[in-house]
């Protein structure tokens, strides 16, 4: 286990407004980590950054890689017209010390991006998160992106999966692997994410998060989606009540011990 970063992960990365919770961060880490150690090159992409919680995540676990942010980067506005999202995402990268590349941000609508402005920024991508539109036609059209410029060994993580209040990303993110069953297969689920790769690579990745040290917390339960075997991540009440009560008590520096 690499304590400086998940150090970053339970402390510094609370910090920041955003969705992505200790389980998922892991998560990353276990996948960009192995990637890396496996030879596994590409850049990395994300859909909806919000204030950059899991950005800042990525740009941590994968200094020096190239990572591209796309978001509409629409909410609030300062009296000149600026906005303050796209304001607060900066200075929460220089407050972090890990200063936003702008030259790597795409600030639009997802849906009305092609895939070599993407590859012409980062290359072929070895993780792409689609966190965007919650919307059937965002799903479709996000993992139309991430398909077109996924690497052999990429993965895509999938935000929001089987949550009722976004019953359109279930059906997404189901119909998107019922069309493409002979290329893309899950092999992982937590309660907020769906991560798929290529059929190739399902057992590789299936052996990572079976092996991963930071994952070992979690109890690690085998199930079936639409035809793939998936470990589903299950982490139990007592230990997110744990988490939380440490937070909530100005304990936060000491959190990272409810996930050993």
């Amino acid at each position: 286990m690499d304590t400086g970063l998940r150090k970053f992960i339970f402390r510094d990365l609370q910090t920041i407004e955003g969705y992505i919770d200790p389980p998922d961060a892991l998560v990353f880490l276990s996948l960009l980590q192995a990637q890396k150690n496996s030879g596994l090159e590409g850049g990395i992409a994300e859909i909806g950054v919000f204030y950059g919680r899991s950005y800042f995540l990525l740009k941590k676990i994968s200094a020096g890689d190239s990572i591209l942010a796309i978001d509409l980067f629409d909410l609030g506005q300062t009296s000149d017209a600026a906005s303050t999202q796209y304001a607060r995402f900066i200075a929460n990268g220089q407050r972090l010390g890990l200063a936003v590349d702008e030259e790597l941000v795409i600030k639009g609508d997802s849906t009305r991006m092609q895939a070599d402005e993407i590859t012409g920024k980062v290359g072929r991508t070895r993780f792409f998160s689609i966190d965007g539109g919650h919307t059937l036609q965002h799903i479709a059209s996000d993992s139309r992106l991430a398909t077109e410029t996924l690497a052999d060994h990429g993965v895509i993580a999938f935000d929001d999966t089987f949550n009722p209040a976004w019953p359109e990303v279930t059906v997404g993110v189901a119909d998107f692997l019922r069309e493409h069953k002979h290329m893309f297969s899950t092999f992982c689920m937590t309660k907020y994410k769906t991560y798929v790769c290529r059929n190739e690579f399902h057992e590789f990745y299936l052996n990572v998060i079976a092996e991963a040290p930071d994952l070992f917390a979690f109890d690690h339960v085998e199930t079936e989606f639409l035809g793939s075997k998936v470990a589903r991540l299950h982490n139990p009440i007592s230990r997110r009540m744990m988490y939380e009560l440490m937070v909530r008590s100005g304990m936060r520096a000491f959190s990272e011990r409810a996930y050993r």
